[in-house]
């Protein structure tokens, strides 16, 4: 079963190509990793499968329905947390919590009771009446991916979710996405920790300039390679590169 289905998908900015005519289906049920190196076209791809950012031309389905002839359809089964995190900064983390819920359309006292439960599994319930402005950066990305899963979308799309979180944060971050897709449920997030992604991913598909170069189960796409990093390198052209042959001012003291 496909959770996400990207046909042709365009974006230029000015001459710049971001993302060149890309087809890529996404199984469900899988804890998948889009992974490319900075520049790739991963967060301009996800902002457009997600309907933050209108495509030049292709089209995208998820779950079946098109992001932009139905969109209403396709955000109440979604949950998006977006490189970049802006939040309701002067609310604190239970007030974004329940006015989430509230837009969400679900009741009150659902609302409470799913709030308490993800502030208390977050590790964020000691900070649940601090004004988020005032949250750490691994705080932020927790709150932010509490409202994400408030409302239990079926799929879940997590833009660089452990960048600048430390490692007591990432690794709750990284329970309750386990336990998520444990139940059914897709999570695609995009990373350049090709380690991370070793880790946690089912499905990968590698990116860069732009273009798909591969894309599989984590064993396909690995293929005969030692790793995933050494199999990234050689996809997007950055295996034996030499990085120190024009430097040979740099260290020892010289000037």
């Amino acid at each position: 079963m496909t959770s996400v289905r990207v046909r042709n998908l365009w974006k230029r900015f000015g001459r710049q190509v971001a993302v060149a005519g890309i087809d890529l289906d996404l199984p469900a049920g899988k804890f998948i990793g889009l992974v490319g190196p900075n520049g790739a076209g991963k967060t301009t791809t996800l902002s457009m499968v997600t309907g933050l950012l209108r495509p030049d031309q292709g089209t995208v389905e998820v779950v079946g329905h098109d992001v932009w002839r139905d969109p209403v359809e396709v955000k109440a089964r979604i949950g998006v947390l977006p490189e970049g995190l802006r939040l309701f900064e002067r609310l604190s983390g239970r007030e974004l919590l329940r006015y989430t819920g509230l837009l969400r359309g679900l009741p009150g006292a659902e609302v409470e009771r799913r709030a308490t439960q993800l502030l208390g599994v977050l590790d964020l319930a000691g900070a649940q009446h601090k004004l988020v402005v005032d949250y750490s950066t691994g705080m932020r990305k927790k709150i932010g991916l509490a409202a994400a899963l408030l409302h239990n979308p079926e799929v879940l799309f997590l833009d660089e979710p452990f960048e600048g979180v430390d490692p007591v944060s990432a690794q709750i971050i990284r329970g309750v996405l386990e336990r998520y897709t444990a139940s059914g449920a897709t999570v695609v997030f995009s990373s350049h920790v090709m380690e991370l992604v070793e880790s946690l991913c089912d499905w990968v598909a590698v990116m860069a300039a732009g273009r798909i170069r591969a894309h599989g189960t984590l064993a396909e796409v690995r293929g005969s390679a030692p790793s995933l990093q050494r199999a990234f390198l050689e996809l997007v052209g950055a295996e034996g590169r030499d990085t120190g042959s024009d430097l040979d001012w740099l260290g020892g003291g010289a000037r």
